[in-house]
């Protein structure tokens, strides 16, 4: 494991928040001008390499992982085909998570599912049905998310209050796996077992 592809494995995980010079000098412990040459080859293996649709950009004080521009029009048309329609299961756990818990971050979200959520995220904003919220106070200052005006017209909501009580479905899944408990109590009965 050398040091650019632990530098691409960090900006692969961390998604379009994207991560500091500091925050990748932490954590690989290295110092900060050896981590920007490191970055600096990098892009520069993006733009050199045809085959890579990749490319390293400077947002402010942080490094994005992103696609080259000449990908814009393939990725345009593939957010308007029906085939990206559809939102994945990680999308809607990353939906629900954000619904119920906003404004939340992207390591919030990691942390409730269990997993890596930014594809899942970038999905979301993507379809506008999230949007930034605000930045947390505090190193990195990641950004807040919730709900989108899009997302409530979507789903017919007036306020957050008209989701669905999350006790209240808790409860009837209980309710529903006892009555299967039941059932199945019934069937070894009648089975003799």
């Amino acid at each position: 494991m050398n040091q650019l592809s632990q530098i691409e494995a960090m900006l692969f995980v961390v998604g379009e928040e994207g991560i500091s010079l500091e925050e990748l000098s932490f954590t690989l412990r290295r110092p900060m001008p050896e981590i920007y040459q490191s970055i600096n080859n990098l892009k520069e293996s993006y733009e050199k390499d045809e085959n890579s649709a990749l490319t390293l950009l400077e947002v402010g004080n942080h490094f994005v992982l992103s696609t080259k521009k000449e990908f814009a029009p393939l990725l345009k048309e593939f957010a308007r085909s029906p085939m990206a329609n559809r939102l994945s299961q990680a999308a809607l756990e990353t939906l629900s998570i954000i619904a119920y818990k906003q404004p939340v971050t992207r390591s919030e979200i990691d942390e409730l599912r269990g997993v890596q959520s930014s594809g899942a995220v970038q999905t979301l904003v993507a379809r506008q049905l999230i949007e930034e919220k605000g930045r947390v106070d505090g190193p990195g200052r990641a950004i807040l998310y919730g709900t989108s005006n899009y997302f409530m017209d979507y789903f017919g909501l007036k306020d957050l209050e008209e989701l669905p009580d999350v006790q209240k479905m808790e409860e009837d899944l209980a309710d529903e796996d006892e009555s299967l408990d039941l059932f199945y109590d019934r069937f070894k009965e009648e089975d003799g077992q």
